[in-house]
This record gives C-alpha cells, structure tokens and sequence, in this order.
C-alpha cells in the first residue's frame, strides 16, 4: 500500500501541470483533514462507469461499439438494474501510458464503480494502483499481462484470456513438432517481456527452451527491426515466437519478408495479437495475405453460438457502411460491461449502496495546489469486487466465470494456419485436454479419461512457409558459426581404426569411416575441420584428451574413445558404435601329433575295463539267447567267435544276430546307450587332443593373473593402466607399456623370464586386429572382464547438433550401413 500511495502521489503531482489555472490557484483546502464527505445512495437512479482504453487501435475500434451495444443493451433490459440508467464516461489513453494515467484520475472524478479497460499492460500496472486505493474494480478486456495476476494487484480483473495459458498452448504446440529451441521476437513492454518470461518456463517443462530473446523498444523503427531481424537469422533456431501488439506486427512480417525469411525452413508462430489484426479486415487485401503464408497463429476460442452470430450481424449493420469487422476483444469488451451490470445488480439487491467517501490519507497540504479531494474512494468496493469475483453467466465469449487465481475459466485457444487468401483451424488448444482436434466444449462435455486425452493429441497437418508440406527441421548450422573443432588421436599402433593421413582429410581409419557415413545420411552439411592430437611418437592419452574436450579447446573427439565412467562425467558421449572391453592375452605352444595318438584319449586301465565288459555283455547275451536262437548255435569254435564277433561289433552298431529273448534284448539296449557315450567321449578327447595348442603359461584369466606376480603390458597411452592398478589392485611395477603391436609380439614371445610379458591385457578390438596379424600364436583366456564401447565425444550433446542426431539414432544402424 506504501508503494501504491507514492505512486498516486507521483501521478496527481503530474495532473497540476495539466488542470486549469484556477483549480491549481485555490488557496483553501476543499475539507478539513478531519472531515470526511459521503455521498449514499441506496438505489440510485444513474450509475456511472468508466471506459478506459485507446480508441483509434486494432482493439479499440472494436470494443468501442461493443461497449455502447452492451450499454445499450443493459439499460434496454428489465431484469438487469430496473430503473437504473447506467452510464458510460468514455477516456481515451492514445497509446500513452503518461496520458492514460492522467484519463485515468480524471475518469475517478465521477464518482464511477468501475473501470472497464484499458488495452495495455503497461497501462494497466500504473492505474491498478489507483484502483487499489480509491477500491473501484478495474475490468480489463485487454491487458494479458500473466504478472497482473498477482497479489500486487486486487482490484484488477482480467476480462480475457490470461497470457500464462497461451504461452503454455505455444509450449505444447512446439513440443508436439519436437522442436527444442525457438527465437522469441517481442516488445520490450511489461506484456512482451512477462510474457516470454512465461513462455520460458513452459519451454523448460517440455526440456527445450527459448535459445534467444530478441527484443526491440516499443517505438522501433523499421531499421531497429531489419538489424534484430538480420541478427536472429545468422542464429541456429529457425522456429520464431512472435508476441507483439496488433497495430505494429504486420510490419515485421513485411521486413522478414524481404529478408527472404519466409521461405522454406522457417516457422513463424504469432500470439493473439495476429488474429486479431485479420478479423479486424472484413476482407484482407492479398498484398497482407502474401506476407503471412505458412505462418501459425493462436487465437481465443468462442464457441460459435447464435448468439454470438446475431451480436456481430447487429454490431455490423450500426456501422453502416463501414466495411470494419470485430475481433474477439469486442466480445470480451461486451462481456465486460454486462460483468459489471450484473455483479452490480447483485451487490444492489444484497443491500449494497452506492457511496463514495474523502480518503483522509489524501489530504492537500498548505499552498498545495493538487485537487486530491476529487478522488474518492468508493465505500462498497471491496463487496462489489467479491460480487464480481463471483458471478458465473454465459456471455458472447463463453463462460465468464473465475477460478481462484481471477482468471476465466477453461482457457481455450483456436490454432490457425495462414494460407492461400485466409486462415484454417488446424486444432485447438485448452488447459483441459492440450492439443486436440476437437472442440474444448465438447471435451468438457464428455469429461474423457487420461488415456483419451492423450490419444486426442493431435493436429491437421501444416501448410508452413515456403507451400513446405514436410515439418521444418527447426534449425540450421549458424552462418555466422565457425566449424567443429574435430580432434583425432594421432595414434602409432593400430592405425587401422584412426591414423594421420595424407589425403584432403588428413585423417583416416575405421572411426573416421563410421563418422563419415553417419554423416552422409544427414541432408544437411556439417562443417567440420579435423585436428590432430599427440606428437606421433607415441599414443596420445585418452584421459588427456578428453579433458581439451572438457575444457572447449575442441568441440568433439572423434576415434577410438572408450566410454568410461571418470570420462562420463565430465562430457558427452554418443551411443556406443563399437563394442568393446578388456581382454587377456596369451602365448601358445604347438604340439606335434603322435601315430600313437588314438590311444591317448583313454588310459590304460580304461582300455582294459572297456575291453573286459564288451566281452562280458557278449557273453551274458549268449547264454540268453543260445537255448532259444538259432544263431547263438553251432559248435563250440563257432559260438566263441560268435560271442567275440557280437561284443565288439556293437561297438559300431553293425553286429548282425537279432536277440528273440526279452531279457537279451534288453541287455542289448543297455549295453548299446553305454557304447554310445564311450564313443562320444573317446571321439571329443581325440579331437581336442589333436587340433587344441597347449598354453605355454599358466594365465587362464584375470583372476589368476591377479593372483600371479608376473609382468603384464598394456597399450600406451589405455585407460587400462588406472582400471588395473586402481580397481583391481595390481601393483604399478608389474605393469609394462608397450608402444605398438610388434612390441606386444616380442614381450609376448619372449615371456617373463627373458624380459618379456606373462599376459597383455587390452580391449577387444585391438586384440582382434593383433590375432588376424599372426599365425596362432597367441589367444585369449578367460572372458571380457569389462562391457563399454567406444563412442563419439562432446562437451554437450544438445550444444552440437551433429552430436545430437547421432545420440538418438543409435550409431550400430550407421555402421550396417557402412559395412
């Protein structure tokens, strides 16, 4: 209250220079500081309210006759205010909020009860405070400023649809795109700049954001606007928010227009204001209509009703032969004042009165020539403002009712789509259902679950400039952007996967192919410049390079990164294109095969075992079956070699005599599952035995090369060395760094006691490459004692958008491509 007092202070000490001679020459005070003047009436015959806004404006020409058609309309009613002329102070504030403020304290001389506008925020914030202190509610039709929602102000009523829910239908409506970045062009005014503060805000909730607000003043001039529209057009961002007032916003079209932005690739999204200028015409002439083709644009949404129908063919034909049509703010300016005819019928038949009353904190001090006792505060403001605040009826707009916050009820938005010689509804927006392509009303009606709503979320498809049928990407490298600092490991082994090159490039290898063919399934070009990291001598260190990454001496590493948690967290990685982890090698021995070999898989007691029981089941059998077949006959010479004969032929199943016995046969089957396993086993044995090299130590696998005490190499310049001695506690001094491949041959073949190594340990690509260059010499043991991959490196992800396209498209589908 102290800081709304100094600011009517402020604001009457600016109407002396304005009010006649005479009044500033009065030497008495109108009344005693002590006194304080009523005026009451119960019922009085005349109630006056005041109208506040700029008349000669895109709005303004609408709500004017809106509001003497609401007047009209009240006073011809028998039901609202019976025998109460209602009356109508009209001040117009020129687009001024000096000069709208000085209306204002003229318009509170008349002893109104309320104020209906005014058009500007900007306005508005200055003459709430006068409102707050003489308790007269201010209901504006107009001023969409989110931050007038606030506690500050508890006389202003907002009439229309607040900017908070636009902002957040302008959120969704870039989401649904998957757009992640707009430019928001705007007035830097109380309503532009608290506007895209909101805007902001329903962008994070959505993880995009506003890359860049590009203000100008309000009386910019056509150059102002060509240098910030120039400026935003070198920027990444192509998907522009443009929240502007209606009188000045078709001459930024115009410019961005000649600035051939409007062609295929841009998105232009216009806030209310841009409607509002269209309805405005009763017929657009083509020249505006060619500046806004493939533009979207928000406007309020009211139900088509009848009733809305028969008031605008009215309002129309009082204009005689004017050609001006209405905008929605006519339909919230006639809403407003039939707010205030029936909050005040209700207040009046509660028992209310009419009085105005001398503050006396407004008191002129001696030799003051400021008239403060014309300003009076009316007495039943804070009633007739709860009354306000509590009515619910169904206007031209819709439903006027308010929610705690004193916003409209079901705040609803029609998307339009500028094309061809009009403007078509592509969906709506509400902050019941989102984005749909049915009315909010009947959604309302219906009252769907979650999961219809969500189904509901669609659109019809978007004419955008440029006649582009296919969604704008949203972005383009900036022009103004310098290329990616690309840093490739200068690598000395294993050049295969990366190495320095002589061609145009001057970098090569398997990481750089994968990256260009990612690259080239873009349809759009990357300017990269590759830059070469480490001596040459030597293999660079991959903890050092990421770091450079890290601290932006390069934007990206492209090569043979491994993804690794210490790296994690300090940049970004793409998803992985190579499988890969840790390894142990190994040397192998070659053993000559001997003629003997065949008796190797089983021992000697083996044989005589397997030997005794093929004769004993061809003796068990015999004694089955010889009393019952005939085959088992004959003379003893001819039934031993037939027992001999059937023992070992099982063992190939080709023995000829069938058994008639049940028992016999089912000995034979026994006998035969066992001679199946005993050739099973003895055929697996031999086979390993003559293709298997034998190991020439006794690593089998990291687990007994932790428990060893023998030398290990590792790769120059791997982040193997710190997983070995950090994580798995190996001591540092049985580590030894070999520089290349032919130094991991020559460790590996020398071994530890001729100074060589027990076991290397690598990650698996490498490994691959090093078996495909020898001859079986060495192999691997154990398994993959660690999972990761290699992948692409940057500082952020979503900072580099090559990065990003190949974050969210795993890069496995590149390399398919690729191989």
């Amino acid at each position: 209250m102290v800081m709304g007092r100094r600011t009517l202070l402020l604001l009457v000490l600016c109407l002396c220079l304005w009010i006649p001679f005479e009044v500033v020459g009065r030497k008495e005070p109108f009344f005693s500081p002590t006194s304080v003047n009523s005026t009451v009436s119960s019922r009085p015959k005349v109630v006056k309210f005041g109208a506040l806004f700029t008349m000669d404006s895109v709005i303004g020409r609408s709500a004017l006759p809106a509001i003497m058609a609401a007047v009209k309309d009240v006073n011809s009613s028998t039901s609202i205010l019976p025998g109460i002329d209602l009356q109508v102070i009209l001040r117009d504030t020129n687009c001024s909020a000096f000069l709208g403020t000085m209306e204002a304290l003229q318009l509170m001389e008349n002893d109104v009860v309320a104020v209906v506008g005014p058009l500007s925020s900007g306005i508005a914030h200055v003459i709430s405070h006068v409102v707050n202190e003489l308790h007269v509610p201010l209901l504006s039709f107009g001023a969409t400023d989110p931050t007038l929602s606030s506690l500050q102000y508890p006389y202003f009523v907002r009439t229309t649809q607040n900017d908070y829910f636009q902002m957040y239908a302008i959120a969704d409506f870039v989401d649904y795109y998957r757009w992640k970045k707009v430019i928001a062009i705007y007035i830097d005014d109380d309503n532009g700049r608290n506007g895209v503060s909101v805007l902001g805000d329903a962008m994070s909730r959505k993880r995009a954001k506003i890359s860049y607000k590009a203000a100008f003043p309000p009386g910019a001039t056509e150059s102002d606007i060509s240098d910030l529209l120039n400026e935003v057009n070198l920027m990444e961002s192509r998907v522009y928010v443009l929240h502007v007032n209606p009188d000045h916003g078709l001459a930024i079209f115009s410019i961005a227009k000649r600035l051939r932005m409007m062609d295929s690739g841009y998105v232009w999204i216009a806030t209310d204001w841009l409607p509002s200028v269209l309805d405005s015409f009763d017929l657009p002439d083509t020249d505006t209509m060619d500046l806004l083709q493939g533009v979207v644009a928000f406007h309020h949404h009211i139900p088509d009703t009848d009733l809305k129908k028969s008031f605008l063919s009215r309002l129309k034909s009082q204009r005689d032969n004017e050609t001006v049509s209405f905008n929605s703010y006519a339909l919230y300016a006639y809403d407003s004042v039939w707010l205030a005819a029936r909050a005040l019928d209700a207040y009046l038949n509660e028992g209310g009165n009419i009085s105005f009353s001398s503050d006396p904190k407004l008191r002129d001090t001696n030799g003051s020539m400021l008239q403060l006792a014309s300003l009076r505060t009316f007495d039943g403001g804070p009633q007739f403002l709860k009354t306000i605040l509590g009515m619910n009826f169904t206007g031209l707009s819709g439903q006027v009712e308010f929610d705690m916050e004193k916003n409209l009820v079901r705040p609803a938005y029609d998307i339009l789509n500028i094309g061809g010689s009009g403007s078509h509804r592509i969906g709506y927006w509400s902050n019941h259902s989102g984005l749909s392509v049915i009315a909010p009303e009947v959604l309302y009606e219906k009252k769907p679950s979650k999961t219809s709503l969500k189904s509901n979320q669609q659109l019809y498809s978007v004419i955008w400039p440029g006649e582009a049928t296919t969604t704008p990407r949203g972005w383009v490298f900036p022009n103004n952007g310098q290329p990616l600092r690309i840093a490739v490991p200068n690598r000395v082994s294993f050049k295969d996967f990366v190495a320095k090159s002589k061609n145009p490039q001057g970098v090569q290898g398997y990481c750089i192919d994968v990256f260009e063919a990612a690259l080239n399934l873009l349809t759009y070009p990357v300017p990269r410049q590759y830059m070469l990291f480490g001596n040459g001598e030597r293999n660079p260190s991959y903890n050092e390079l990421v770091q450079q990454v890290a601290q932006n001496n390069f934007d990206a590493v492209v090569g043979d990164v491994t993804i690794v948690t210490n790296r994690t967290r300090i940049v970004d990685f793409t998803q992985p294109f190579m499988p890969s982890g840790l390894v142990v090698v190994v040397p192998v021995e070659e053993e000559k095969s001997s003629p003997w070999s065949f008796l190797v898989p089983f021992t000697t007691q083996m044989w005589l075992v397997t030997g005794a029981f093929f004769l004993f089941v061809g003796t068990v059998v015999w004694i089955l079956e010889h009393r019952l077949n005939p085959e088992f006959r004959g003379s003893p010479r001819k039934q031993l070699i037939t027992v001999f004969w059937f023992s070992f032929s099982t063992m190939f199943f080709s023995h000829r005599e069938n058994t008639v016995s049940g028992l016999g046969r089912l000995v034979l089957i026994i006998w035969l599952f066992v001679v199946l396993i005993i050739n099973s086993s003895y055929t697996a044995s031999l086979t390993s035995i003559l293709t298997v090299q034998q190991l020439s130590s006794q690593i089998a696998g990291i687990d007994s090369l932790i428990s060893s005490t023998q030398p290990i190499g590792i790769q120059d310049g791997s982040f193997a060395r710190k997983y070995l001695i950090d994580d798995l506690n190996i001591a540092e001094s049985r580590i030894v760094t070999l520089k290349n491949m032919e130094d991991y041959i020559d460790a590996l073949r020398r071994g530890p006691k001729a100074g060589g190594v027990a076991a290397v340990v690598d990650e698996l690509p490498y490994v691959e490459v090093l078996m495909s260059s020898i001859d079986c010499k060495f192999t691997i043991v154990g398994q993959e004692f660690t999972k990761s991959g290699w992948g692409f490196v940057s500082i952020s992800i979503f900072s580099c958008l090559w990065l990003r396209i190949l974050y969210v498209h795993p890069l496995n589908k590149f390399i398919r491509i690729y191989c």
